[in-house]
C-alpha cells in the first residue's frame, strides 16, 4: 500500500535504539462534501481524523465505546459513533459532521437547539443534534416514543431531555412550536 514514510524510535529493554521507517496508507475521507487525502493508521478512530488531522472539532470525544453519543456523525445520512469506525472502514462512504450540517448554522435541528434553549454545558449537543437531524431524516414527524428510542441512546449529562424532544418536535414542524 502506497503511503506516507514516519520514522519511529524504538528503544529495546538493552536501552539500544533503532530508529525505523513506519509506512503510513493513504486513504480517501469524504467529509461534508470534500474528498481529504490522509495518511493515518488504518486504525485510527474516525473521530480523531476528524478532531486531530482535519481539524474539525464539533465532533466530541465522550466515552469511546460508542455509549455516550457525543461524537456522533453522518455515514451516508445515518447516524453513527465516529470513535468506533477506523478510517479503514471509510472507504466509499460519505461523512457529515455538525460542521456541515448546514454551512450558516441553519438547519432546523440547530435552529430549534437555539430555540428551545436545550444546550446547558454543550458538550453532547454536536452528536444530539446530529442524530436528531438522522431521525427527522427517516420519519419526518417522530412521535414521543420514536424520539425517545433514538435519543435514549445518547448521554445529556446536564439531562435536558424533554428540551431535546421539543426541539425535535420544532424542527420536525418546520420551526414552529409544537
Amino acid at each position: 500500500m502506497e503511503g506516507q514514510r514516519h520514522p519511529v524510535l524504538l528503544t529495546t529493554a538493552s536501552a539500544v535504539r533503532h530508529t525505523i521507517d513506519i509506512v503510513m496508507p493513504n486513504f480517501v475521507l469524504s467529509v461534508n462534501g470534500t474528498p481529504h487525502r490522509l495518511n493515518a493508521d488504518p486504525e485510527m478512530p474516525l473521530l480523531w481524523v476528524l478532531r486531530d488531522l482535519l481539524h474539525l472539532t464539533g465532533t466530541k470525544y465522550g466515552c469511546g465505546m460508542g455509549v455516550c453519543g457525543a461524537c456522533t456523525v453522518h455515514e451516508d445520512g445515518r447516524a453513527v459513533r465516529s470513535c468506533q469506525i477506523a478510517i479503514a472502514a471509510t472507504k466509499n462512504k460519505n461523512y457529515t459532521t455538525i460542521e456541515g450540517l448546514s454551512a450558516d448554522g441553519n438547519h432546523p435541528c440547530q435552529r430549534a437547539w437555539l430555540d428551545e434553549d436545550v444546550s446547558q454545558c454543550g458538550y453532547c449537543q454536536a452528536g444530539m443534534t446530529m442524530a436528531a437531524a438522522a431521525l427527522i431524516r427517516e420519519k419526518p414527524n417522530p412521535s414521543d416514543a420514536e424520539i425517545d428510542g433514538v435519543m435514549s441512546e445518547l448521554i445529556c449529562r446536564c439531562g435536558t431531555y424533554q428540551r431535546i424532544r421539543s426541539a425535535i418536535h420544532r424542527a420536525a414542524a418546520g420551526g414552529t412550536k409544537s
